[in-house]
């Protein structure tokens, strides 16, 4: 079976840090490279980062590189999002997903993830 859950989200003030966490079933720690996605009301859910299945890739959208950091830990099986230096435009609910490609570049595509978690709500307050 096939599971990811998210965990951590919450309301911050600007310039605060959220760790939000991916807990992914046996099969799909293995299987997957997993990234992060957002979506606000009345948008197209869009991408934030992702991360290989082997951890030898990670890549970020431009709207959040250097302040957010992708990475897995293979003994809890989680996937952690840190983010730092919180925006008020980072507000959204951010969604773990799964994907069979490996390359930098079908990881950051959207349609390539088949599995995805229930979202876990981020609010950033100016």
């Amino acid at each position: 079976q096939v599971e990811l859950v998210e965990s951590g989200g919450g309301s911050v003030q600007a310039g605060a840090s959220l760790t939000l966490s991916c807990a992914a079933s046996e099969r799909a720690y293995r299987t997957y490279s997993v990234g992060w996605f957002r979506q606000v009301p009345g948008n197209e859910r869009e991408f934030v980062a992702a991360v290989s299945r082997s951890s030898d890739i990670t890549t970020y959208s431009d709207s959040v590189k250097g302040r957010f950091t992708i990475s897995r830990d293979n003994a809890k099986k989680t996937i952690f999002l840190q983010m730092n230096s919180l925006k008020p435009e980072d507000t959204a609910v951010y969604f773990c997903a799964g994907s069979l490609e490996s390359s930098v570049y079908w990881i950051s595509v959207r349609q390539t993830y088949g599995y995805w978690g229930q979202g876990t709500q981020v609010t950033v307050s100016p």
